[in-house]
């Protein structure tokens, strides 16, 4: 019988947390501290070596945190009450419903069409080359990614069974590796990291950014949709306008020109027919919710309000019904394991653990300008992610930390939290395990472990350095630094 879980790993990480929890305290630290930090670890472990569901995963967590006390304040005189409320408090966090009804708001976009129909339009548009087919594909995917959060639904579920359609179309037939040159290799690469740089350049573009912006707000730095947004603009614009080329170059086609690719998306778009009474209500929808992001603060409307709102008018239009917010698993698999995660590491923050981690790793680097911590602080952050199958994983595990240890530097705070937020899409280049849509993308056998790794470490020095150059550059018009 077929399981989810990986017994061997489960144990693996279970004997490193058991042992984290029984080796002596260090000094300095509180004990309940370090005993979160063992089943923090565990956590931690068991996803990034898939020892079991990330959702069971961030059960065990919640259970281990209530049953063994370390969440009860030290004067408690009931410590299994507190622990247990504050084991359940990451469902209370504002933060993890916004992104809970914004995937309810993204099956919008797939029930009704209107993603596909975005996506058919580009390519009917630039598809007459395979470089401009890459183009309007990512276009259709940065259109996309402000109201989609999931970019596994939005590569997954809109973006990549059109393209793979299209690479079939033009000859490129995974079943026969010999064909893959012809246009799914680089299609399939240019897809995957496009959805990585629009992730990154909203707020709302991949899950792991609220986290982000959850652990900067409780180091006292307000990050909002806008300023995300805003600050992203320029540097993520530059990367999608360059990868495309960069790929082009370092993996080409070897067909340039696409021959029918317009006249499919043509025959498609027919096939859909005239917009649809619920296309146009999911237009008005993704363009309120637009606007109150960008401007809901400054009428006291902040984030979760708007995709509050924005889901109820998809409810009493009718666009979705009760049966699709209940059957929206990733939604509700993700507002569990969000709130373990979140749970956890502002917890180790409020006992001291990460205080402590910072104050260590702080101590390394005292005497060095910021100038120098700065980028060390990103690499390590960003390099990092050669160990962690999931972005959400990382974010959970270091974020706080490095943001920390960069704040007590003297780094710049708004700078550093939101180039460290930045990586949290882009950083997913390195390795074909390395963000959500990943597996849906290398799956489709287009690309080798060999080139994917080969390119995506490309690509990544790429992103650095224009988020380091122009970024920066932008950064100082804006007053980050």
């Amino acid at each position: 019988m077929k399981t989810e879980l990986n017994y061997k790993m489960l144990a693996l990480s279970s004997a490193v947390g058991i042992i984290l929890w029984f080796i002596p305290v260090p000094e300095g630290l509180k004990e309940n501290a370090w005993h979160l930090f063992g089943i923090f670890v565990f956590v931690i472990m068991g996803i990034i070596t898939k020892a079991a569901p990330m959702g069971t995963m961030a059960m065990l967590g919640i259970a281990l945190s209530a049953f063994s006390t370390v969440l009860a304040p030290e004067d408690s005189v009931n410590p299994a009450k507190d622990s247990i409320v504050n084991a359940l408090s990451g469902f209370g966090n504002s933060i993890i419903w916004l992104i809970g009804m914004a995937f309810f708001i993204a099956r919008g976009f797939i029930k009704t069409g209107l993603g596909a129909r975005i996506a058919y339009f580009f390519v009917q548009k630039f598809g007459r080359s395979t470089l401009g087919l890459a183009y309007g594909l990512n276009l259709a995917d940065l259109l996309l990614a402000p109201a989609v959060p999931s970019n596994t639904a939005r590569s997954g579920g809109i973006i990549y069974p059109i393209m793979k359609s299209v690479a079939m179309s033009l000859g490129s037939d995974a079943a026969k590796p010999e064909t893959n040159k012809k246009a799914g290799t680089f299609l399939t690469l240019s897809t995957y990291n496009a959805n990585l740089i629009t992730s990154t350049m909203f707020l709302t573009g991949t899950a792991s950014n609220p986290m982000a912006q959850k652990f900067a707000a409780d180091l006292g730095i307000s990050i909002s949709w806008g300023s995300w947004a805003v600050a992203a603009l320029v540097p993520g614009l530059l990367c999608l306008m360059v990868m495309p080329y960069v790929l082009y170059k370092v993996s080409p086609p070897d067909l340039k020109n696409t021959g029918d690719a317009p006249e499919l998306a043509r025959q498609k778009l027919r096939e859909m027919g005239k917009m649809k009474p619920e296309e146009w209500i999911m237009i008005v929808a993704f363009l309120i919710l637009l606007f109150l992001w960008i401007f809901g603060e400054t009428v006291h409307i902040d984030a979760t309000t708007t995709a509050l709102l924005g889901l109820c008018f998809l409810l009493l239009t009718r666009v979705l019904t009760w049966e699709d917010v209940k059957s929206e698993k990733g939604a509700w698999d993700t507002v569990v394991w969000f709130s373990s995660l979140v749970m956890m590491a502002s917890f180790l923050a409020k006992l001291g653990f990460i205080p402590w981690l910072s104050e260590n790793i702080k101590d390394s680097i005292s005497g060095m300008s910021w100038y120098y911590a700065f980028p060390i602080i990103i690499l390590i952050y960003y390099y990092l992610h050669y160990m962690f199958a999931s972005a959400t994983a990382h974010v959970a595990a270091l974020y706080y930390a490095m943001l920390s240890v960069g704040v007590a530097v003297g780094v710049p705070p708004d700078m550093l939290a939101l180039f460290l937020g930045f990586c949290g899409g882009i950083f997913g280049t390195l390795t074909h395990y390395g963000h959500g849509p990943a597996p849906i993308l290398y799956g489709s056998g287009y690309v080798t472990v060999n080139q994917w790794w080969k390119d995506g470490f490309l690509l990544s020095m790429v992103y650095l350095f224009i988020f380091f150059i122009i970024g920066g550059a932008w950064w100082k018009v804006l007053g980050l630094w």
